[in-house]
């Protein structure tokens, strides 16, 4: 929007930019507070690239290898970068499998290829903005009315293999058999583009944004709680601010971008007359998980340790279903843990080691009670400790969880979410919750609650669909 010339206040909840992507400090431990995985670069050097800059001009980027580990109940599984090695790991798996990788993934580049040129820059309000000579020919090579899980079993037979290729949609919001086979275009990201990680955390992309829109003029206020949307005449003319001294701010617009939750957006901020969708229409929706996370800080540094590593020696489809589909707390949950401080020193004191852990849950648990949170941590701790054959308990010398209550206070999630919708088909592009008020002239959305839908790419994609959008309304 600065860009195209406009005016841009940014009205910011908390003390610091970056809202889910925030970075939280403690006595020397730097630890990233949301998003922990850089797939799909091509999305973040678009991005900077349309302001004559590259991601290297901000940060350093680092590919790892391997892209991540995961142990399973009896064996330890590193995934290489270089492809030729994953085709030799899915080959000692299971044979004839590496072959069939290939065709796999051939299909999944066209679909990446399609869904990035096709799909995810459009702004959704209308059916005929799909209609595309290619993506009409190509609409059974899309695969959206199969499941990701039945294409990747016409694939492969192996059990570890078939978790290995669900894990990237494990977030998408809904059981492998509920996402559209499309989306083993994230499999295409994981496996050919790589996993990356920025020098700094995945607080460096937060800063470089920062930077490059003030130098755009844009003009940020932290610690402002919007409380309200003015409408006057369907146009919305003020957004009011609460001070953290608890003083009332007015910001007079002339077009109101929402970037905050959706759901609080049209039921907090706006009149019953002003809203897009019903208390119904939103408890119908399907929600991607929320999560429990832990943030912990080591004085020793481990052996052996990879930077992102998924403990699959439980259930998988256990876990699944009471994220899914019961609802429930996990009996056995899977859970997945990030050391930075294996790729960049810099994140903790000198010796020490920090530690992500996060537990994927459903969404609207909201018994969420440091009790519980306390038994969670043991339970993974004692699994962690076991699987690296090192004792951390006494070593940790920062700690601090963060779950449904927090995720609700600081950034008025619905029923607590962390990832948004879910990608389920009916759930997708012009189904989602639309970028634009029916009923106020000038007053959009944009984030995981719209389109294109949950994960960094796809909130920074959002971003620029909605800008243009504006843009082009007002011209």
């Amino acid at each position: 929007m600065a860009k195209a010339g406009w005016h841009v206040t940014v009205l910011e909840k908390n003390a610091q930019p970056g809202g889910r992507a925030r970075q939280l400090k403690i006595d020397g431990f730097y630890f990233d507070m949301g998003p922990s995985w850089y797939w799909m670069p091509d999305v973040f050097e678009r991005f900077f690239n349309q302001f004559n800059k590259c991601v290297s001009d901000y940060y350093e980027l680092k590919r790892l290898d391997p892209s991540y580990r995961i142990y399973w109940q009896n064996e330890v599984m590193d995934i290489p970068a270089d492809y030729t090695s994953v085709k030799n790991l899915f080959e000692k798996i299971e044979s004839g499998s590496s072959a069939k990788l290939d065709l796999f993934l051939d299909e999944a580049a066209y679909k990446y290829k399609t869904g990035m040129q096709k799909l995810v820059y459009k702004p959704s309000l209308s059916v005929t903005e799909f209609i595309d000579a290619d993506l009409l020919n190509g609409i059974f090579r899309l695969d959206i009315f199969t499941s990701i899980k039945k294409h990747i079993n016409k694939f492969f037979k192996h059990p570890q293999i078939q978790r290995l290729l669900e894990f990237p949609v494990l977030f998408l919001g809904a059981l492998p058999e509920k996402i559209p086979a499309l989306y083993s275009l994230m499999n295409y990201a994981d496996i050919k583009h790589g996993t990356w990680f920025p020098k700094g955390g995945m607080y460096s992309i937060v800063d470089a944004m920062h930077k490059l829109a003030v130098s755009l003029g844009v003009q940020f206020h932290f610690n402002q709680n919007v409380k309200k949307i003015e409408i006057e005449n369907n146009c919305a003319t003020k957004v009011v601010a609460e001070n953290e001294d608890g003083s009332t701010q007015y910001y007079n617009a002339d077009a109101v971008i929402s970037n905050a939750d959706y759901h609080h957006t049209e039921n907090k901020l706006l009149g019953a007359a002003y809203r897009n969708y019903t208390e119904e229409y939103w408890e119908k929706k399907t929600m991607a998980p929320s999560c429990i996370l832990y943030y912990v800080g080591l004085n020793k540094k481990l052996e052996n340790i990879c930077h992102h590593s998924l403990f699959f020696d439980t259930a998988f489809n256990q876990h699944a279903k009471e994220i899914y589909a019961t609802k429930q707390w996990p009996a056995e949950p899977l859970f997945y843990v990030s050391a930075t401080s294996v790729s960049d020193n810099n994140l903790a004191p000198k010796g020490c080691e920090n530690l992500f852990f996060l537990i994927p849950v459903a969404a609207g648990l909201a018994d969420d009670t440091e009790e519980l949170r306390e038994y969670y941590f043991n339970k993974i701790i004692t699994r962690f400790e076991k699987r690296i054959n090192q004792n951390i308990r006494e070593n940790i010398v920062v700690k601090k969880s963060y779950a449904y209550s927090n995720f609700v206070d600081d950034y008025n999630a619905y029923k607590g979410n962390a990832y948004g919708l879910a990608n389920t088909l009916m759930q997708t592009a012009i189904l989602k919750p639309s970028i634009k008020n029916k009923k106020v002239k000038n007053l959009f959305y944009t984030g995981q609650l719209t389109v294109p839908g949950p994960g960094v790419p796809p909130a920074i994609i959002s971003g620029e669909v909605v800008a243009k959008y504006v843009i082009r309304l007002f011209n």
